[in-house]
């Protein structure tokens, strides 16, 4: 009997983000320049994530 497709382990699974937590946003907007150290974190702009 094979197994359902939905129940793959985690490591199989590879799929391509589009919404990054709080703080992958802020470590991103430090790389890139746009956020500075004691700046508030709510209310970020919305970033796309690196290729």
């Amino acid at each position: 009997m094979s197994q359902h497709r939905s129940l793959k382990g985690a490591s199989t699974i590879t799929a391509k983000r589009n919404v990054l937590k709080r703080f992958e946003r802020v470590e991103l907007l430090k790389k890139r320049g746009q956020f500075k150290e004691g700046q508030k974190v709510v209310g970020l702009p919305k970033t796309k994530p690196d290729v």
